[in-house]
C-alpha cells in the first residue's frame, strides 16, 4: 500500500530517522558536509570510508583522497556529528580494479583516468553493495553531480557549478545505480557554500585544500609509480619525427603522452614539436607540429548509455561530448557500432584525443548526461 507521506530530503516517504544512508567518506570536505548535514537533517547515517592502499604509506601521504590523515578526519567528522563510522581495507580490491589496470593501460600506450575506475569499480559497485548490506535505504557522495527524476526514471546531470562539475568521472554509473545513489552537493553553485556548511557544523576539514593527485601518484609522477609497479618498464628506444626523421632517444615510452611538448629532450629545433602517436611494439615516440594533434573522428568502447531509448535505435545520436575532463563538451555526433562500440564525429576537430581517456557524452542542451564510453585508438 503507498505511503501518503511527503517525500523526504533523499526521496523517501518516510522521516529522515526512519531513513538509513551510509555515506561514503573520504576525509575531505565535500563528503564531511554531506554527512554532517544528513546527520543535523536526523538521517540515520553510517559512514564509510575505504583505506585503498597500503597503510603505513598512507598515514604519512597528504594532498589525494583517502590518505591515512584523511581516514582520521573522516572519523573525527562522525565523532563530532554523533554517528557510526566504520573503515574498510579494500586495499586488494583497489589494487586488482584500478591500480593494475593502470599500469597496463599506461605501458599500452594510454592515458587512463584511473578515478573514474575507482568510482566505477570500487565504490559504486563494492561499497554500495556493502551499503545494501548494512541495510541502508541510499548511498551518499560528496560528488558535484545532480540526480533527477525524468519521465522515464532516474538520470544524471551535471553538477550547477560548472567549475566544480565531476559528471565526466561518472559517465559509467548505472541507472541500478543511480536509484540508489544520492548527491546531496550537486545543487550548490559555488565551493564556498560548501566551506561555509563545514564552518557552520564546526568541522576541522573546512579549510582543508582539494585532493589533487591520484591517490596512488604521488606528486602526480605516473612514470615513477609504472617503474615500480612494472620494474624494467622503461625500455629506450627512438623519437622519430612524423615524417621519418629519427631525432633523438629517450629513457622509455612510459614518460610520454600524447599532446606532450615539454622534456622531449630534443632540443634545437626550429620548429615547436609535440608527442603525436606512442608506438609501443616498436618502442618509438612520434611527433610532429601542432596540426597532426587534431582528429575529428574518436572510436569508443565499453559505453554505458544513460538515454531513455537503446542506444541502437538511431543510426546517429546527435550529442555534445567531452574528451578530456577539462574541456568543455563540444558538438558531435555519436553513430553506434553495438550496444557498447561507437564511432564519434566531432563537428570541430579537437587536439590530444588520446587512448584511455573519457568520451562523455551529453545532450546538445541542459545539463543532462547521457553515458559515455573509453577511447580506444586514434
Amino acid at each position: 500500500m503507498a505511503s501518503n507521506a511527503p517525500l523526504n530530503s533523499l526521496g523517501f516517504a518516510r522521516a529522515p530517522v526512519e531513513t538509513r544512508v551510509v555515506v561514503a567518506m573520504s576525509g575531505g570536505v565535500d563528503s564531511s558536509v554531506v554527512a554532517a548535514e544528513l546527520s543535523r537533517e536526523g538521517y540515520d547515517v553510517v559512514g564509510v570510508t575505504l583505506q585503498l592502499y597500503d597503510h603505513g604509506a598512507a598515514l604519512v601521504k597528504k594532498g589525494a583522497c583517502c590518505a591515512g590523515i584523511d581516514i582520521q578526519d573522516a572519523r573525527r567528522v562522525a565523532e563530532r556529528m554523533g554517528f557510526p563510522h566504520y573503515v574498510l581495507d579494500y586495499e586488494n580490491i583497489f589494487r586488482n580494479a584500478v591500480i593494475e589496470e593502470f599500469a597496463e593501460s599506461y605501458l599500452a600506450g594510454a592515458t587512463p583516468v584511473p578515478c573514474i575506475r575507482c568510482n566505477e569499480r570500487v565504490k559504486f559497485r563494492d561499497l554500495l553493495e556493502t551499503a545494501k548490506d548494512l541495510d541502508a535505504d541510499c548511498m551518499a557522495t560528496g560528488h558535484y553531480v545532480q540526480r533527477k527524476t525524468g519521465p522515464h526514471g532516474t538520470e544524471l546531470h551535471r553538477g550547477a557549478d560548472p567549475v566544480r562539475d565531476q559528471s565526466y568521472f561518472l559517465f559509467p554509473t548505472t541507472r541500478e545505480q543511480l536509484e540508489f545513489l544520492r548527491f546531496p552537493l550537486g545543487h550548490l553553485t559555488r565551493k564556498a557554500e560548501t566551506r561555509a556548511l563545514a564552518l557552520k557544523h564546526g568541522l576541522a576539514v573546512a579549510d582543508k585544500p582539494d585532493s589533487q593527485d591520484i591517490c596512488f601518484v604521488p606528486d602526480g609522477n605516473y612514470a615513477g609509480v609504472i617503474e615500480k609497479l612494472r620494474p624494467g618498464a622503461a625500455e629506450p628506444g627512438e623519437i622519430v619525427h612524423a615524417d621519418g626523421r629519427v631525432l633523438g632517444v629517450h629513457h622509455g615510452v612510459i614518460h610520454y603522452t600524447i599532446g606532450q611538448r615539454r622534456g622531449l629532450g630534443i632540443g634545437g629545433l626550429d620548429e615547436p614539436l609535440y608527442v603525436v602517436r606512442l608506438d609501443i611494439d616498436t618502442r618509438r615516440v612520434i611527433v610532429g607540429p601542432k596540426e597532426l594533434l587534431s582528429t575529428r573522428i574518436v572510436p569508443v568502447r565499453e559505453i554505458n548509455w544513460l538515454g531513455d531509448a537503446p542506444f541502437m535505435s538511431q543510426a546517429e545520436w546527435p550529442l555534445a561530448v567531452k574528451v578530456r575532463s577539462t574541456r568543455p563538451p563540444r558538438e558531435a555526433v555519436v553513430r553506434p557500432v553495438s550496444a557498447t562500440e561507437a564511432v564519434v564525429e566531432l563537428v570541430v576537430a579537437e587536439e590530444g584525443v588520446s587512448p584511455g581517456q573519457a568520451c562523455v557524452f551529453y545532450g546538445p542542451s541542459g545539463s543532462r548526461v547521457f553515458g559515455g564510453g573509453w577511447i580506444w585508438k586514434r
